[in-house]
């Protein structure tokens, strides 16, 4: 049983961001420290990815480890209530990022994802972004 009213529950739902995020703006910086130049949401892409490094053709998405169900994060917690409303959504939400990621390695592009959760380690994260990254080779 859900402690919120509907009105209240709809309320704190519309203020789950999707774009601009802390952990997105925090992968940001330690990009733009590393040197990395990017772009942001590029739509032409499958699955609008949060950061784009056109010079290495690599995109970043930074996902949420609630939403994205990063496997064994504390994070990745279930409601009890309408469970299954939530397992299909997911479900969902697996298979698009599935799907985003297959169509954007067919097109050539090297997909990072970075969880939630790892952004609470900066300097790992960033020392794990740049070899990620330079990885995929400089044209």
């Amino acid at each position: 049983m859900d402690t919120l009213t509907v009105e209240q529950r709809s309320t704190v739902m519309s203020r789950v961001r999707s774009k601009h995020t802390r952990p997105e703006i925090e992968v940001r910086r330690l990009l733009h420290r590393l040197g990395f130049r990017f772009r942001l949401h590029r739509r032409d892409l499958p699955g609008n990815p949060d950061i784009v490094l056109p010079r290495f053709r690599t995109v970043v998405f930074v996902h949420g480890c609630f939403w994205h169900r990063h496997a064994h994060c504390r994070k990745t917690t279930v409601p009890a209530s309408n469970a299954d409303f939530w397992a299909g959504k997911f479900l969902a939400n697996k298979r698009r990022d599935r799907r985003v990621k297959n169509e954007l390695r067919r097109k050539g592009w090297r997909v990072i994802v970075v969880w939630e959760c790892e952004v609470q380690a900066p300097i790992r994260l960033s020392n794990h972004l740049d070899q990620l990254v330079r990885a995929s080779g400089d044209p």
